[in-house]
């Protein structure tokens, strides 16, 4: 089990999640200043990344992918307001195996995708693949790092 800490708005929250592989933190970068609403991911990682997310927004479940992030670096994923409380992430090591996945399933496809619902993967022509939940609470600006499980995580919150 490895475990993962959000702050947002001044809370703590934390959650167990089941990962094949990783550490994973999040944070919401909150403060006086407007700032930019965006999901962004950080891979700290040595080893180039495949990122997808879904989530729920006004038109249902949808679920997109695959965002490479290169090693030690930050992608941002979506440049607008994150579009639901809960985002859902799957992300795989491509170079040394591996990847961060958690019990929701949902569609992927295996080059870039935006797939629409979540059910029936299989039968509709996608892979079915378990993704982990993040709780962004009601912040519009969310980070999340994605670690080597021997690595020491730490979450911050821009005040």
């Amino acid at each position: 089990m490895i475990q993962f800490r959000a702050r947002g708005g001044g809370s703590l929250s934390c959650a167990t999640v089941t990962m094949a592989f990783g550490v994973l933190a999040v944070s919401a970068v909150v403060g006086s200043v407007p700032a930019q609403a965006e999901l962004k991911i950080c891979n700290t990682t040595p080893a180039r990344v495949g990122v997808a997310i879904g989530y729920q927004d006004k038109n249902g479940w949808a679920t997109e992918g695959w965002w490479n992030v290169s090693a030690r670096s930050c992608e941002t994923l979506l440049k607008e307001r994150v579009p639901s409380r809960y985002v859902y992430v799957h992300a795989i090591d491509y170079e040394r195996g591996g990847e961060w996945a958690g019990r929701s399933l949902m569609c992927t496809g295996e080059k870039a995708f935006i797939i629409r619902d979540t059910k029936n993967c299989q039968t509709r022509g996608y892979q079915q693949s378990g993704f982990f939940e993040v709780d962004t609470g009601d912040s519009q600006t969310w980070t999340i790092e994605l670690s080597d499980p021997e690595a020491k995580t730490t979450t911050t919150a821009n005040k």
